[in-house]
């Protein structure tokens, strides 16, 4: 039934984050084996069918658009299989890591997809564009409304405080627009090994920070690497620092476009400190040229002590090679005094349904269905992901890795906070996301200051006040 598009790009692009997952013991049954007993996937379809109503929907097409990232396929060829067995309906699924890229002409043409799971940070910029022209259809009631399985109003088993958000309500209207993916923190990546065998301990201030470098140096290893090509990764060290140093109000006046918030003495510090890893002599030489599995690959050779990203970095990487004993760990940004408030970013991605999507109620349903608790258990199963539902943890712990896991005790010493940058307004010419982030390359080279850093973005968002008038 299925009409998948294969557009995945060869390679280890993006080979399957959060995929290390574990083997759940033998007397537990995987969800993939749940679906394929014949007995337990009728009976599952015909209550699913029962409550939700889904003859209303046979014969029906559904057309979706998926990125490609580290989760890998296999979650989704799955997930399309089962909803097109429940459903009785036909899903044709494009899937790439260009995604993007692919489906943009697409809809200039009026050839609409149903639904899109996609970030508004991605870099083909497509989710950003349709936030823009106010493209993508409010799906307010679905999260007023009951989920599948747990009759409650669908946003009351969402994550606490996620809706509310610019991930989800980028208009600050109160409406949501795109619904929450999966939660995962970001920070500092590092080699639990590393760090025994040489006594070192995770340092909490930037001072604490540098000398480790100091150290490192000695040992003939950068403190820092990063992927150069794709400054955005750089993310996880600066909102939770700038939210430290000067509180998560001025990190959400950041995200709003505040004039002035990216300028205070506290930000400016935050910069200042980014700028000392190169101007210091702590980045990885050749950093600034580096793509994302590149870049990794050398911190997880012991090149680098840290990298910033995510706690989906071990199964992206699942097959590069590693320093002996190599061990996942996850640290905060570093607070400018002890004992200040830390900050863990959490990665909230995205679902979307066009405005002019052709089948938005079964586009909904979808939604709907892989809010479902057979869907997160294969999430976590075949992606080693986390939903951003409150049960998603729970039902998840059996299917996930080790490593994972590890990583998520990040939140035992820092909070968690969610950034994302408000809607533009109409005609505003200026993206200031691109500013903050395509700036750090000169940063780290020496073109740039830490002042001329601030002052570009600062522009940039009187830019967006003049234009929203």
């Amino acid at each position: 039934m299925k009409k998948m598009v294969s557009l995945t790009l060869a390679l280890s692009l993006c080979a399957a984050m959060f995929a290390g997952c574990s083997s759940p013991s033998p007397s537990t049954s995987t969800p993939s084996e749940t679906a394929s007993d014949p007995g337990s996937a009728a009976s599952s379809a015909a209550s699913q069918e029962e409550s939700s109503g889904a003859k209303e929907f046979e014969n029906k097409e559904l057309n979706i658009a998926i990125f490609e990232g580290g989760y890998g396929p296999e979650y989704w060829e799955e997930i399309v299989s089962q909803f097109e067995t429940t459903y009785g309906v036909n899903v044709t699924m494009q899937i790439s890591p260009t995604i993007g890229d692919i489906i943009r002409p697409q809809i200039v043409a009026g050839n609409v997809p149903d639904f899109i799971s996609m970030n508004d940070n991605d870099t083909s910029g497509l989710i950003s564009s349709l936030i823009r022209e106010n493209a993508l259809m409010d799906i307010t009631d679905v999260f007023e409304g009951p989920g599948l399985e747990d009759t409650s109003p669908l946003k009351d088993q969402v994550l606490d405080g996620v809706l509310d958000t610019a991930k989800c309500s980028p208009y600050s209207d109160g409406k949501i627009y795109l619904a929450p993916f999966n939660a995962s923190p970001l920070g500092l990546v590092y080699n639990k090994t590393l760090f025994k065998e040489n006594n070192w301990e995770l340092p909490e201030t930037w001072d604490e920070f540098f000398e480790l470098g100091d150290k490192a140096k000695e040992k003939g290893i950068a403190l820092l690497t990063y992927a150069g090509q794709y400054p955005g990764y750089m993310e996880s060290l600066l909102w939770p620092a700038i939210a430290s140093a000067a509180g998560l109000e001025t990190a959400t006046d950041i995200s709003s476009y505040v004039p002035g918030s990216f300028s205070s003495p506290e930000v400016m510090a935050v910069l200042e400190n980014i700028q000392k890893i190169s101007t210091g002599g702590y980045l990885m030489e050749g950093s600034v040229a580096l793509n994302h599995t590149q870049s990794q690959t050398e911190m997880m050779m012991n090149k680098a002590v840290f990298i910033p990203n995510g706690n989906w970095m071990e199964g992206e990487m699942k097959d590069a090679p590693r320093a002996e004993g190599f061990e996942f760990g996850l640290t905060t940004a570093p607070s400018m005094k002890a004992g200040d408030a830390r900050y863990v970013m959490t990665s909230v991605e995205q679902f979307s349904i066009p405005a002019a999507a052709k089948n938005p109620e079964l586009a909904k349903e979808f939604l709907r269905f892989l809010y479902t608790e057979d869907s997160v258990k294969l999430f976590a199963e075949k992606a080693g992901g986390i939903y951003a539902l409150k049960e998603a943890t729970e039902w998840s712990k059996d299917y996930v890795s080790e490593g994972v896991y590890s990583m998520n005790e990040v939140y035992d010493v820092g909070n968690s906070m969610v950034f994302g940058f408000a809607a533009l307004p109409e005609g505003c010419k200026v993206t200031p996301r691109d500013e903050v982030f395509q700036s750090i390359a000169d940063l780290m080279n020496g073109a740039m200051t830490p002042e001329e850093w601030s002052q570009k973005v600062e522009a940039s968002f009187t830019e967006v006040a003049n234009t929203a008038g």
